[in-house]
């Protein structure tokens, strides 16, 4: 095969991968669609993708059907699509590329930190060398010196305060918990939580910087200082969770118990993902006034983080299982913690100056 070939074999291969995840993508968002939620379907599409990408469904740079294909493929009005993203268009989770179609941001990633900051440092060994020829210093001279600063170790340790924002405090805390393992050892993490601040109530430290869901960042950046730094971090289901739903007995009938409206329509196909054995799965939001007498129907209860109230209602001798998340691994060492290195980074350069 010539090389040419070989080129046109790899961009055909590469398409068909795109075409692929666009597909699933498109029948993800309009199979999960539920007409029996008492949730509007725009609310439960932009909930879809908010969360979608909040918890690592939807990755950076993937790519959004159409308005018109999702409208046709989940059978509603291409309005309804179209509000929805230009709604999360102007929270900054999706963006549109003229000609292209939509995308989910790519936002911050790693290789874009690194990029900036090789760019930076570039520009400051440029201006060290330019002032050591003004200086008549040599070239040899300069390098001797910066290795020897080198051979010195590290700079003195920064440390940084970040506070996470959540929806409760006892998840948040386990999401810190979790985080705070690959922390610098300076380094410190609160928590409060969106209801908090939306009271009145300050940030619980002085903050470097603030992490949040992705689609709670428009709120967050309206409660928190103009000048504080804000990293959107996605999330997994918790290890335990999936083991748990795993081994549901397949004639069990289940019970989803959602708190948020928006999360309805995503709760349900994430629980039938570890439990496809299942078939008898029902979704309720927390509010709804006959909850009480639908928990005493089902055999397990799925209930989502913060919904632990309804437990004293729920029959003694049947499982509950929290649908819980955690910080995914990836994201915090992708994102968030290069984060924390480039902010510690400018917090020196500026202490320095200030010498």
């Amino acid at each position: 095969m010539s090389q040419n070939s070989s080129i046109v074999a790899l961009g055909d291969r590469t398409s068909q991968i795109e075409r692929s995840a666009q597909e699933r993508v498109l029948s993800d968002l309009a199979n999960a669609l539920d007409r029996t939620l008492p949730v509007p379907l725009g609310i439960q599409l932009r909930g879809l993708i908010e969360f979608g990408i909040g918890l690592g469904e939807l990755l950076p740079g993937q790519k959004l059907p159409s308005v018109r294909e999702l409208a046709e493929r989940a059978g509603i009005a291409p309005m309804t699509v179209a509000n929805v993203y230009q709604e999360l268009r102007k929270t900054g989770l999706i963006e549109a590329k003229p000609g292209a179609g939509t995308y989910v941001s790519d936002g911050r990633t790693r290789d874009g930190l690194r990029s900036d900051a090789m760019r930076r440092i570039q520009r400051r060994i440029d201006a060290l060398f330019n002032e050591a020829e003004e200086l008549g210093l040599a070239p040899t001279v300069v390098a001797s010196l910066v290795n020897a600063r080198a051979a010195r170790g590290r700079s003195p340790v920064r440390s940084m305060q970040i506070v996470i924002v959540g929806h409760f405090l006892d998840t948040t805390q386990q999401y810190a918990d979790r985080i705070r393992e690959l922390l610098g050892p300076h380094d410190s993490i609160a928590v409060t939580t969106l209801s908090a601040l939306q009271a009145g109530e300050a940030l619980p430290q002085p903050c470097d910087l603030c992490v949040t869901f992705p689609h709670r960042r428009n709120d967050v950046e309206s409660l928190v200082p103009a000048s504080t730094p804000i990293v959107n971090l996605s999330f997994i289901p918790a290890e335990e969770t999936r083991a748990k739903l795993a081994i549901i007995d397949p004639m069990a009938r289940i019970g989803i118990v959602s708190i948020f409206p928006e999360f309805m329509a995503l709760m349900k196909p994430g629980v039938l993902r570890f439990t496809p054995h299942v078939s008898d799965v029902e979704v309720r939001l927390i509010t709804e006034p006959d909850l009480t007498e639908f928990l005493k129907t089902v055999d397990v209860l799925v209930y989502a983080s913060g919904a632990e109230p309804i437990l004293k209602d729920f029959p003694s001798g049947r499982q509950a299982i929290e649908f819980r998340y955690v910080p995914d691994p990836h994201a915090v060492r992708q994102i968030l913690i290069p984060e924390i290195e480039r902010l510690r980074s400018a917090a020196l350069a500026k202490e320095e100056k200030t010498l």
